[in-house]
């Protein structure tokens, strides 16, 4: 990978692309809309996913016609992914299901990264709440123009977690329900609103502690992987490792980085990992 690029202009335009597609989705939001199967008939497509990644895809070969983009919605664009170190991962719409039942926390994610899933720059839009993350490896990461810190939290028991289900949640077996109670049990809170981008944003931001999710894809966590790295946390695989497992999206462990081996052994151990002592 060199650094010949000037990140700082590429992420400038990874943030105008962003707005634009969220004012996509917000034109949309209010409109009749249909949704559409996709693996399953909880695993959701609407227009709104279409026409955002449209117009991302067309701006990112425009601007970057020598980086392979990998989109949700359409696959591959641009020369051969062997051909170039630069990768975009683009989810024009993470939080479809929200999005088709009006609940309105949805968003725009895209990431620069290297073939090896190590992300370069990211850029998150909440259009509903016109809240932009965006951070460069090495530089930092910020909400609206505030840097990112993860919290200081320093037990499990004290923290407010945050997961996400895979879209086989009917009929797998590992449908994170079990990890589900396990946390219930051993922390503050649990929450779940269905989008792995802003759920990574808000460790970043220190407005949760712990997300653990093991079915996103690529495209759904390289940008937060990058924001919770530069904002103190850590990231890695339910081994403990920071791998491309991780990187990918399948089995991502995101913390403040104080509770970190306390969450790995609640994935770990399940029901016999330790429980808080309650105050008498």
């Amino acid at each position: 990978m060199t650094d010949s690029l000037d990140y700082v202009a590429i992420l400038d335009v990874a943030e105008g692309i962003a707005r634009h597609a969220g004012a996509v989705l917000r034109e949309h939001f209010e409109r009749p809309r249909r949704s559409y199967s996709k693996s399953s008939p909880i695993d959701l497509v609407t227009d709104a996913d279409r026409a955002s990644e449209a117009l991302i895809v067309e701006a990112l070969r425009s601007a970057f016609p020598d980086h392979y983009i990998h989109g949700e919605e359409g696959g591959g664009y641009g020369p051969s992914p062997d051909q170039t170190p630069y990768h975009w991962y683009v989810d024009p719409l993470d939080g479809t299901t929200n999005f088709a039942h009006r609940f309105p926390i949805f968003a725009v994610s895209l990431a620069l990264s290297g073939p090896d899933l190590q992300p370069i720059l990211g850029v998150v839009y909440n259009p509903m709440s016109d809240e932009l993350y965006k951070g460069i490896r090495g530089q930092g990461a910020t909400l609206n123009g505030r840097r990112l810190r993860v919290s200081q939290v320093p037990d499990l028991a004290q923290a407010l977690v945050i997961t996400g289900f895979p879209y086989d949640a009917w009929t797998s077996e590992d449908n994170n329900a079990a990890q589900v109670e396990h946390f219930l049990r051993r922390t503050q809170d649990v929450r779940r609103v269905g989008s792995a981008a802003l759920d990574l944003c808000w460790v970043a931001a220190g407005r949760c502690d712990v997300y653990w999710e093991h079915g996103p894809k690529p495209w759904d966590v390289q940008a937060g992987i990058l924001f919770v790295l530069e904002a103190g946390g850590k990231v890695t695989d339910y081994e403990g490792a920071f791998s491309r497992t991780a990187l990918s999206g399948q089995r991502i462990l995101a913390t403040n980085g104080l509770v970190h081996e306390q969450a790995l052994a609640v994935l770990q151990l399940g029901d016999a990992a330790p429980r808080p002592t309650l105050a008498r």
